[in-house]
């Protein structure tokens, strides 16, 4: 095991015995002094969730880094001359749940291809307008905001919004969140990292995007972390091509991210998207997976690999969404929408 303290990559036997006496996961150390710098903020790993503080639900949760969640604001309305989603109303996507269990990828038309084309433009915009408003200080939930509005002011649905009852129009994932982080009133602070995930639909087709940026001053650890997670999605695309198979891009993520000391989510992979907001195919990021399939022209799928700066397991908080290291450790995210072409791959979401 290495030491959990962040930066120090030596080996390590001495565990946490305050971690020990709570059940919680296994925290190793390789000296005493390692152990007594990071005590700061490591003991705040061992904090329940305080009653008068948190959500009802989050009341007795053990937190597995120092993120917490605030107060998350009611859900943004959309005028009605926007173009809704199937889930916009019910919050259940039920012909994305029929058609992705027959795991059939689409081979897209030029006309559709035409629509991702645009849909994707619109999400770029849209999530350089978020990644410029972060700074110390903003909340998630003004971020939510900036993004809500530049979607409709581009006469498009923010593809999150009431998704499987999703209550915001972006994730918002800071510092040991994965993924899936909801928007809310906590302020980003000086060495955090936020990865912003933009999906927008317009024209009947949804698009999907993000990056992971740093607040303020960052540590070395943290920029080596992002800026390595930024590398295996572009080694990933580079491997994109007809006959490829889709199995060999966990391969080529996991290899990239071993090599620099660092793991990756399993639970969360890349998927199809167009009409539907995910469909066929699943994409692991992970070497060895058991992904079946080759890429044809005119598929179009994303890329998303989760990399973490420790174990590669992960949490759910109560809230059902919020997904979190297992050891507290940050995370870092980046995505893009593809297409496969005859010549390779054009980055549809660039």
């Amino acid at each position: 095991m290495k030491c959990a303290t962040i930066g120090c990559e030596k080996a390590a036997t001495l565990k946490c015995p305050t971690c020990l006496k709570m059940s919680l996961p296994d925290t190793y150390f390789c000296t005493q002094e390692c152990f007594k710098t990071y005590w700061p903020i490591h003991k705040t790993f061992h904090t329940p969730a305080s009653k008068d503080k948190l959500p009802e639900k989050f009341h007795g949760f053990t937190f597995t880094g120092s993120i917490r969640p605030g107060t998350v604001s009611a859900m943004r309305a959309v005028p009605e001359h926007i173009e809704r989603t199937e889930y916009a109303v019910t919050g259940i996507p039920e012909k994305e749940r029929r058609e992705r269990r027959q795991a059939v990828v689409e081979v897209k038309t030029k006309e559709q291809i035409e629509k991702m084309r645009k849909v994707c433009k619109l999400g770029r915009e849209v999530l350089d307008i978020a990644g410029k408003a972060v700074r110390v200080g903003i909340t998630t939930d003004e971020i939510d905001r900036i993004v809500h509005e530049a979607c409709i002011e581009r006469n498009s649905y923010p593809s999150p919004l009431n998704y499987n009852k999703f209550p915001k129009s972006c994730c918002t994932s800071v510092n040991e969140v994965i993924c899936h982080g909801i928007p809310d009133s906590r302020p980003l602070e000086d060495g955090d990292i936020v990865n912003i995930d933009i999906s927008v639909f317009y024209d009947g087709y949804h698009s999907d995007l993000n990056e992971t940026f740093f607040v303020g001053n960052v540590d070395e650890a943290s920029k080596h972390l992002v800026n390595t997670t930024r590398e295996c999605l572009q080694k990933a695309i580079e491997m994109v091509r007809p006959g490829a198979f889709y199995k060999e891009i966990g391969n080529v993520i996991g290899k990239h991210a071993h090599e620099n000391g660092l793991s990756v989510v399993r639970s969360y992979v890349g998927h199809g998207i167009g009409e539907l907001f995910h469909a066929a195919p699943s994409i692991p990021h992970y070497p060895k997976n058991k992904a079946v399939g080759t890429m044809k022209v005119g598929h179009v799928f994303t890329i998303e690999p989760m990399i973490n700066q420790g174990t590669w397991h992960d949490v759910l908080w109560p809230d059902n969404w919020t997904a979190v290291t297992r050891d507290g450790k940050k995370s870092a995210q980046f995505e893009h929408t593809l297409l496969v072409t005859e010549t390779g791959v054009e980055v549809l979401t660039a």
